[in-house]
């Protein structure tokens, strides 16, 4: 049985839900779309009818520096993470630190207000 039966073997058994996950990491590991191919006389008249810019809806949430109270910042990153008093010094003694990888927006500014309050210096990207 070659590879790419298997492989649709295999596919076959995914629910829709995995499915389209499975495209989502497809398009992302290789850069690629599975939209449907637009005609080139369409595409400017969809590029202007576009919307500026989308909005992100998971942030990385990065703390650049703990600033001069790095104890606040060890107590207000535990309260926003689950890392261990150890692991919270670590982190705020080792800045720059990913606090978040991929935090919905409202979660991500909740984390950088608090962190912010305790004299952090916090980035969402």
């Amino acid at each position: 049985m070659s590879a790419t039966v298997k492989i649709v073997d295999e596919i076959s058994k995914l629910s829709v839900m995995e499915l389209a996950e499975l495209v989502k990491a497809l398009e992302e590991k290789f850069g690629v779309s599975a939209a449907a191919p637009v005609a080139v006389a369409a595409a400017p008249a969809a590029a202007a009818a576009a919307p500026a810019a989308e909005e992100k809806s998971e942030y990385k949430v990065t703390m650049k520096d703990a600033g001069s109270d790095k104890i606040k910042v060890i107590k207000a990153l535990r309260t926003v993470s689950t890392l261990s008093l150890g692991a919270a010094k670590e982190a705020v003694e080792g800045t720059p630190f990913v606090v978040a990888e991929s935090a919905p927006k409202d979660e991500a500014q909740k984390i950088k207000k608090t962190l912010e309050e305790a004299g952090a210096k916090v980035e969402l990207s």
